[in-house]
């Protein structure tokens, strides 16, 4: 059964709470969980605090670890400083006594099945009891503090990526990371800035409906890939800072398999969108044999009938190709238009 969305519930109650106070409001409803508000001189209740109670009760964060006994414990206490309290370790089966420090902390405590992140995923989502699920990496590299902001717009979307700054992002990552984002919102006709980020907000029910296949750091990618399908893919800025401990991810190795990846889930998720695109692609040689056709034909005086009419062939296959993949541009932007006109009306 599909639990009921908390924000919806809070904000019918906010209003509620409004209607009494001549006071004007100003801040949403979930601002509450990065301002301290001041008590209402007017009601003795402090509505902003109960609604941030209810949003945090409503999340579980999920922290997926593989030997990050130097920075778990100071993660679990940033996420538990920020109010959040249903924690849930889910341990890659770490042999740096990783787990044990995170049980010693008074989280939930999980051992993976499966490979890789997808395995981890997987596994969490199996544990989780809440309507949201928060996933950040155990390295310290996320700062609790904006769960906020991602829990912001859970009314509208089931999926929202942590946008990461490039501050502590060095050359050859962001150059990887901004070359597989622009794949992605290619190939699924969306627009994302950091497919790749560790830390993304999950609606529990929908997530447990998405399949989880490819092994090692795809998961990102392949839970992105099928919200994006459904329409219900955000992102939002999120700080990003150095890591604690050894980095895992193998640059050219893992890079290699994500854009792999990237092509698989485009033929399984957007197949129409990557079909046409790369058969579009036949206009560079189409233009190029042409050229070379008329050029002779200045030279010399020759007229290659034979060359002349493949590359015509080939250049009316590929602009009926790319018209086809602008047309399914066209449908995926009105698509998400009217899933935007939808959810709107549904939370007013």
């Amino acid at each position: 059964m599909t639990l009921p969305n908390p924000l919806r519930i809070t904000r019918a109650l906010m209003s509620r709470m409004n209607s009494l106070n001549p006071k004007p409001q100003t801040m949403s409803s979930l601002d509450s969980l990065r301002v301290q508000a001041k008590p209402s001189l007017d009601l003795k209740i402090d509505t902003q605090q109960i609604i941030a109670s209810v949003f945090k009760q409503s999340v579980t964060v999920i922290i997926p670890t593989l030997n990050e006994a130097e920075a778990i414990r100071e993660v679990i206490e940033e996420v538990r400083a920020e109010g959040y309290n249903n924690i849930v370790v889910v341990d890659g089966y770490s042999t740096d006594r990783t787990d044990g420090i995170a049980f010693g902390n008074g989280v939930r405590l999980v051992y993976q099945h499966g490979i890789g992140k997808a395995g981890g995923v997987k596994t969490a989502l199996e544990f989780a009891k809440t309507p949201f699920v928060l996933f950040m990496d155990g390295d310290g590299t996320y700062d609790p503090k904006d769960i906020w902001r991602l829990v912001n717009h859970t009314d509208h979307y089931s999926h929202v990526i942590g946008a990461r700054n490039r501050r502590n992002i060095d050359r050859v990552h962001r150059f990887g990371n901004s070359l597989i984002s622009h794949l992605f919102s290619l190939l699924f006709g969306t627009k994302v800035s950091d497919v790749c980020s560790g830390m993304y907000l999950l609606e529990t029910d929908i997530a447990r409906s998405y399949n989880l296949e490819e092994p090692g750091f795809v998961a990102e990618i392949e839970l992105a890939a099928q919200s994006a399908s459904r329409q219900e893919l955000a992102e939002v800025p999120v700080n990003y800072r150095p890591r604690i401990g050894t980095r895992k991810l193998d640059t050219w190795r893992d890079g290699q398999a994500i854009l792999s990846a990237a092509f698989k889930l485009a033929w399984k998720h957007n197949p129409l969108l990557l079909c046409s695109g790369l058969a579009g692609l036949l206009v560079v040689p189409a233009l190029l044999t042409l050229s070379w056709v008329i050029l002779e034909y200045l030279r010399k005086g020759i007229w290659l009938l034979g060359w002349a009419l493949l590359g015509t062939i080939l250049l009316v296959m590929g602009t009926q190709a790319l018209t086809l993949a602008g047309m399914s541009l066209l449908t995926k932007n009105a698509e998400r238009r009217l899933a935007q006109e939808i959810r709107t009306h549904t939370v007013t």
